[in-house]
């Protein structure tokens, strides 16, 4: 499709509202895909240590 300037390219021709809303929507539920996990792995992570630093001092009390 050609257009002929940029405001007629962003209106897409009456449809503009609904085709940048839907790349945007888009665009959020992919940073949302990425941002995700990694947090989620960060807390994870965290956890992790948590646990293993209460099972090692455990066991060097059941030592004593």
């Amino acid at each position: 499709m050609y257009f002929d300037s940029l405001s007629n390219f962003l209106q897409m021709g009456q449809h503009g509202l609904y085709v940048w809303s839907a790349y945007g929507v888009t665009a959020l539920v992919l940073l949302v895909c990425l941002w995700y996990p990694i947090k989620r792995r960060k807390v994870l992570t965290q956890e992790y240590v948590k646990r293993m630093e209460r099972e090692t001092s455990r066991k060097k009390s059941k030592r004593l």
